[in-house]
Parts: structure tokens; C-alpha cells; sequence
């Protein structure tokens, strides 16, 4: 079942390029949630899903930088990151063998 669904798992990454919005409007240093938005940073762990399929999918936690952003749009894409917990299971399948 994992195998079937890698491919599409793996697109998920996709939503971490949402946290380069992140660079052009960053988010208010006095607003609430910067450890999550630094969690922003395992978003290269998306690089993984070139060798390992379905990993990708950790990627979205590039969005996670825009976390409790005070836009309401992009705060949104920051919420989208929690997608990245769907790579989680391949790269645990492949780091236990």
C-alpha cells in the first residue's frame, strides 16, 4: 500500500516552496509560534525523496515558516505544512530496513 501511494505522498513536498514567501514578507518577530516556524528548517528533509520514494513529503515542512503569519493567506500555507508528517512513515521504513 506504501509503494502505490509514494508517487502522490511525495508531491506533497511541493508545499514547502510556500515558505519563500516567507523571505519577501516575513513574519512579525513579536508574534507567537517562532518555534514552530523554525521547524520551518526540516523542510530539506525533503531532499531524501530522491532516493527514497514517498519521502519528498517531508518537504512541506518548508510552509511550517509561515506559521501564525499575520496574513491570513499565507498563514493558511503555514498550517499546509503539517502535510509533511505523510513522509515520515517511508523514511522510517527505509531507515529500519
Amino acid at each position: 500500500m506504501l509503494d502505490t501511494l509514494a508517487p502522490i505522498v511525495g508531491l506533497f513536498g511541493l508545499i514547502g516552496f510556500a515558505g519563500l514567501a516567507g523571505i519577501k514578507n516575513p513574519a512579525d518577530k513579536t508574534r507567537p509560534g517562532a518555534g514552530v516556524r523554525l521547524l520551518g528548517i526540516f523542510g530539506l528533509a525533503g531532499l531524501a525523496g530522491i532516493w527514497i520514494p514517498g519521502a519528498g513529503a517531508m518537504g512541506a515542512a518548508g510552509a511550517l515558516g509561515l506559521w501564525n503569519h499575520q496574513s491570513a493567506k499565507l498563514a493558511s500555507w503555514g498550517k499546509a505544512g503539517l502535510l509533511s508528517l505523510a513522509g515520515v512513515p517511508y523514511l522510517l521504513r527505509w531507515a529500519l530496513g
